[in-house]
């Protein structure tokens, strides 16, 4: 196939073909009047009108009645003349008298001598993103039909002194002759006078006599005087002995075509200058490999760079090192010509390095022949944007802050009575012991395992308020649901009251899944809750599970039925959007069915809902089944062994848990040394050799986390395992943490795995240690 190199077209023809392959924009120019003086496909193709019909209107006709009653379009154009710009979006009108929603830009256009010489016009249809694809062929096809033209010729005989012998009706036509006013006449007839005196006629029959064949171009006339421009070949005819016996005249009238090519010249000019003017997009044009062919001002103002500076280079100047790492340029190209057009938001670089978030629309540009050219490029710098709507995600996380602390308070109550339910297990439990020193070592045994038991609660409760007190990622767990869910149930009975029944109808044996649990309590006290708020008068919660295949994937649903109220259908549609509720304001955030949806998601399943009014409602969780395999406390106990001798310098504030820690290290077979804050760890570290440092993270003046920085600093082969039992750090997702955190409270069998992750059993085998 042959190709085009677009960077050896003039000029005006690039930014022709650059403006009409657009087909996502209307891009057109108005006089300082505001009539239209140029149109592309684009604004064909979502406002309904042709060129010819378009051009020389003024463009108010887009706006609606009540627009131009209230002054828009006058105010639209004083507003860009005075400012050099004007921006909006508001309903427009197309032909067919239908709406669309439209994303306008008009830039004032000023010439050199600084006078208005019009407007620079962008507009965008907001509201038929689908629909692009196939007005983009349509376009293409009105694109062909508009170059298309149909051409005519004289086609007659001279003999061999320029006598016409032979006339055609296409001759006839633009000449104005019948052929018996024409045959026998000499064809010097049809040539302007000074032509004639110059003996153009003669030199024309001899070169056609000498060379076989004549071509040009040049004015003639017609029967009624009136002249046209016409390309003219003349061939030699020569009989079967190669005798020359006369000439054949192909005459075609291009005054029409000449004057078309000057209007599409002046066209193309305009058009440059249009693009040229935009400020707000970046538009220039690629070749076929990607290297910059064009560039306009508002690339310039986006990207930083002069137009001496770009041209010729490759358009991935403008990506960041880590697109070029994975390609992300090609890509935008490949799919460009796979799919017609490529359009993403993604951050570019500028001239000076600085990153900028973008809005990138790349459309293929094929020629006459229908062979690929290059690429039209529109970049606009949507920064503000971005940083609108991270703004808003930041309102949207602290109004979820606000929905839990407010569960917090449901929650409260009924935790509150278990946490004094279990101290008073734990209180009287010591208390028999310390008064028993002689009890019989069975019954001692039993009274320590409830405490243990006990303890085990109290943690799982504290982590329950964790959950809602604070904003924390998803920390998978391979769970039971089944199990999880029947340990919640006393507490969330609890937390409803007497009013309302609470049943849990759980299958046994169910499938495992891997989920956050605290991010499943917080789901799942969001919706019972709202199953409470529907049945102010009490009534019944089921909550269920169950084992389910949906689109050939395992999983399990977790559903929440109650026998309230019901919701409308209209509300129900709307139940999953943030911010959506139907309570009374100050009742109700609108993020509790919103924060169910978002947790399916981010768990890789889904939820939905059905409602009946007066039948009650019914919330559905789905989430995928796991082949991961659950923790085994066996294996967790066998793995507790560490190398004897291992070195620990330990750094814990307060004195209690300082020497309960010692006493675990110590019984791991480890050799400790103790530190009670950072500033007295690193003087130790300087004094002794330690293989691993195990602190807290809260502590006064220097945290653990400073102190792990410093240590890393001086001594990055050195381990460090952190421990809390809350610190905001501590909820930064696994992978992004830099030293890994041990929750409290922790037992012999989590420290001990914990230290096994950091330390290499190999580095201890010294002459001095046992093997444990």
């Amino acid at each position: 196939m042959n190709t085009v190199d677009t960077s050896k077209q003039p000029p005006a023809e690039t930014f022709q073909l650059l403006v009409d392959a657009v087909t996502d924009y209307a891009i057109y120019m108005l006089d300082p009047h505001g009539s239209i003086v140029t149109w592309n496909s684009g604004a064909e193709r979502f406002k309904g009108y042709s060129a010819n019909e378009i051009i020389g209107e003024h463009f108010s006709r887009f706006f609606s009645h009540e627009d131009r009653e209230a002054g828009v379009p006058a105010r639209a154009l004083s507003t860009a003349a005075r400012e050099r710009r004007f921006e909006a979006e508001g309903w427009r009108i197309r032909k067919d008298g239908s709406r669309f929603w439209a994303h306008a830009v008009l830039d004032a256009i000023y010439g050199e001598d600084g006078s208005l010489k019009g407007f620079a016009k962008i507009t965008r249809d907001i509201t038929e993103r689908k629909e692009r694809e196939r007005a983009l062929r349509d376009s293409e096809r009105r694109f062909q039909l508009l170059v298309g033209s149909v051409e005519d010729y004289a086609i007659y005989m001279l003999d061999l002194e320029g006598r016409v012998t032979t006339w055609n009706a296409g001759a006839r036509r633009f000449k104005g002759y019948e052929a018996d006013e024409i045959i026998g006449r000499h064809f010097s007839t049809f040539f302007l006078p000074d032509d004639q005196r110059g003996g153009l006629p003669a030199r024309i029959l001899k070169t056609a006599a000498e060379q076989k064949r004549f071509e040009m171009e040049g004015w003639r006339l017609r029967k009624d005087g009136a002249t046209f421009l016409a390309h003219v070949i003349v061939d030699a005819v020569h009989d079967e002995d190669g005798s020359l016996i006369g000439f054949a005249k192909i005459t075609r009238d291009i005054t029409e075509t000449r004057r078309l090519e000057q209007a599409t010249y002046d066209i193309a000019l305009q058009l440059k200058m249009l693009v040229e003017g935009v400020r707000d997009y970046a538009i220039y044009m690629l070749d076929r490999h990607g290297r910059i062919a064009s560039w306009n001002s508002g690339a310039q103002t986006i990207k930083g760079y002069e137009e001496g500076e770009v041209l010729g280079q490759h358009f991935s100047l403008f990506y960041t090192e880590e697109d070029r790492e994975r390609g992300a340029p090609d890509i935008a190209l490949e799919t460009s010509l796979r799919a017609g057009k490529f359009e993403a938001e993604a951050q570019r670089v500028r001239k000076d390095g600085s990153l900028f978030w973008a809005h990138v629309l790349i459309d293929p540009i094929y020629n006459d022949a229908g062979e690929h050219v290059g690429f039209a490029k529109i970049t606009r710098d949507i920064s503000e944007k971005k940083q609108a709507e991270q703004e808003l995600r930041h309102t949207q996380e602290a109004l979820l802050q606000s929905q839990k602390l407010q569960a917090l308070g449901e929650l409260a109550g009924g935790i509150a009575h278990d946490f004094n339910n279990l101290m008073t297990v734990m209180r009287g439990s010591a208390d028999f012991l310390l008064k028993q020193p002689d009890l019989p070592l069975e019954k001692r045994n039993r009274y320590l395992s409830v405490m243990l038991e006990t303890a085990e609660r109290a943690t799982s409760l504290t982590s329950q308020l964790l959950a809602f007190a604070r904003r924390q990622p998803l920390e998978p767990e391979v769970i039971d649901l089944s199990v999880r869910l029947d340990a919640m149930g006393e507490m969330l009975q609890r937390t409803l009251g007497c009013l309302y029944d609470l049943q849990l109808d759980l299958t046994p044996a169910l499938w495992p899944v891997e989920i956050d649990p605290t991010g499943l309590e917080a789901a799942l006290l969001n919706a019972v809750l709202n199953a409470r708020d529907a049945m102010p008068k009490g009534g019944r919660i089921t909550i269920s599970t169950t084992n389910a295949t949906r689109e050939q994937r395992d999983g399990v649903i977790l559903s929440i039925r109650d026998t309230g109220e019901g919701i409308a259908p209209e509300t129900l549609k709307r139940v999953f959007e943030p911010f959506f509720t139907t309570k009374p304001t100050g009742k109700g955030t609108g993020l509790g069915l919103s924060q169910i949806h978002g947790y399916a998601v981010q768990s890789g399943g889904s939820a939905r809902i059905e409602s009946e009014v007066g039948y009650g409602t019914l919330v559905e969780l789905w989430l995928p089944r796991t082949e991961k395999q659950r923790e085994n406390e066996h294996a967790l106990a066998r793995d507790a062994v560490l190398p004897k001798g291992l070195r620990v310098l330990l750094v814990e504030d307060s004195e209690h848990v300082r020497y309960f820690a010692r006493q675990l290290l110590e019984d791991l077979g480890c050799k400790v040394v103790e530190a009670s804050d950072g500033e007295e760890a690193l003087r130790l570290i300087e004094e002794h050799e330690v293989d691993l440092v195990f602190s807290d993270i809260v502590m006064p003046g220097m945290s653990g986390l400073e102190l792990a920085t410093q240590i890393k600093e001086s001594r990055n082969d050195l381990p460090i395992l952190l421990a809390s039992g809350y610190s905001s750090e501590q909820f930064i997702p696994i992978n992004e943490r830099a030293f890994p955190i041990l929750r409290k409270p922790y037992k012999l069998e989590n420290l001990a795995a914990g230290i096994n992750q950091l330390v290499n059993v190999s580095l201890f085998t010294r002459p001095d240690t046992e093997p444990s």
